[in-house]
């Protein structure tokens, strides 16, 4: 176990506690470290033996709690704030109200959230913020990898959709540049073929009268 004891005290007068299974009875303790804090809002730890109490004190009431000196401060101090944000849910943590309650006056109600509360954190302890930024951090840095990676995917589609564009657009130039020369020809060829044919006319034309004139042409000259 790493959470040993943990309490909710009003100064020095202690309101619920929990302590998890054990031989020794830290109660003496617990009520020596109590007596050291002070009335101002404060966070400490205090070395006791081979254990560490962790505290915040603030508004006037202490939350408390034993551990190991193994587990560091994070996993205490998180289990802490927890704590207090439990109890200060509480429908009778009013100043006015607490301020009356006797001591263990809130055992049979609060014990248990803290006993549940402590049951959390010794076996399934929630991500402290590093670890869980650290976490997000990873997430987003996936989630961008898989952004560049479907944007490096569509550029190389429009890489290969630009060289397509400029293939046809080469084949584009090609055949107009054919074609040209293709009219060029062909035009050229109507025009032999035109020309031969106003020769060939010309020459039939030239026969036909050469045989009534003569190869002189001469029909109206007499002999």
């Amino acid at each position: 176990m790493s959470l040993l004891n943990a309490l909710v005290a009003r100064g020095s007068v202690v309101l619920a506690e929990h302590q998890v299974p054990s031989e020794r009875d830290f109660s003496h303790a617990t009520q020596t470290i109590l007596s050291k804090i002070p009335p101002n809002d404060s966070k400490l730890s205090y070395a006791w033996e081979q254990y560490l109490f962790h505290y915040i004190s603030e508004g006037g009431f202490v939350y408390l709690v034993m551990a190991d000196d193994s587990v560091g401060r994070k996993l205490p101090f998180a289990f802490l704030a927890d704590l207090q944000r439990k109890f200060l849910e509480l429908p009778s943590s009013s100043a006015a109200v607490l301020s009356s309650t006797p001591a263990y006056g809130l055992q049979g109600t609060f014990s248990p959230v803290i006993a549940s509360l402590m049951h959390t954190y010794n076996t399934a302890p929630p991500q402290d913020e590093i670890a869980r930024a650290q976490a997000e951090l990873n997430q987003v840095k996936d989630i961008m990898v898989q952004n560049v990676e479907q944007i490096l995917s569509r550029g190389e589609r429009i890489e290969l959709l630009v060289d397509k564009t400029d293939t046809m657009a080469h084949q584009a130039t090609a055949f107009r540049r054919g074609a040209r020369t293709t009219r060029r020809q062909m035009w050229w060829k109507n025009s032999k073929t035109l020309a031969l044919s106003v020769v060939v006319v010309l020459f039939l034309l030239y026969l036909i009268i050469a045989q009534f004139c003569g190869a002189a042409l001469q029909c109206g000259v007499a002999s």
